[in-house]
């Protein structure tokens, strides 16, 4: 009987190592993945018909569409000659071209001042979950 505590302690604290072991694992922060791409944006005929996601697409809103990205994943897209940033979320596959791997809205293109050129390198950052 007399044993039985120190037994019990050294459980314990074995638990406790290894919950704060398992919590270092999981709490580590994602890794960002990032690329210089050519993006464009949507023209304007494409105001309200449904993306590949189900959602209408509007130029409004800062969307873009990616051929293999998860829908929902959020990207932030720095414009390299400008500096200026946006973050997008994808709703969408495309741009099927060779040239440029990201379409974003109309918003988002205006908000990084490509809009009048009609396309730019730009850097993109994201997390994969």
């Amino acid at each position: 009987m007399k044993y039985l505590k120190p037994i019990r302690l050294i459980l314990l604290l074995c638990l406790l190592a290894f919950a704060a072991q398992a919590q270092e694992i999981t709490a580590k922060p994602a890794d960002t993945i990032k690329k210089t791409i050519f993006t464009t944006y949507y023209a304007k005929k494409f105001e309200g018909r449904k993306t590949t996601s189900g959602e209408r697409y509007r130029a409004a809103k800062f969307t873009a569409a990616h051929r293999t990205l998860p829908f929902g994943t959020i990207i932030k897209v720095k414009n390299l000659r400008t500096g200026k940033t946006v973050e997008v979320r994808v709703n969408d596959r495309g741009p099927f071209s060779k040239k440029f791997s990201l379409d974003i809205s109309k918003a988002a293109a205006q908000e990084l001042g490509i809009y009048r050129l009609g396309y730019a390198r730009v850097e993109i950052a994201y997390v994969l979950d």
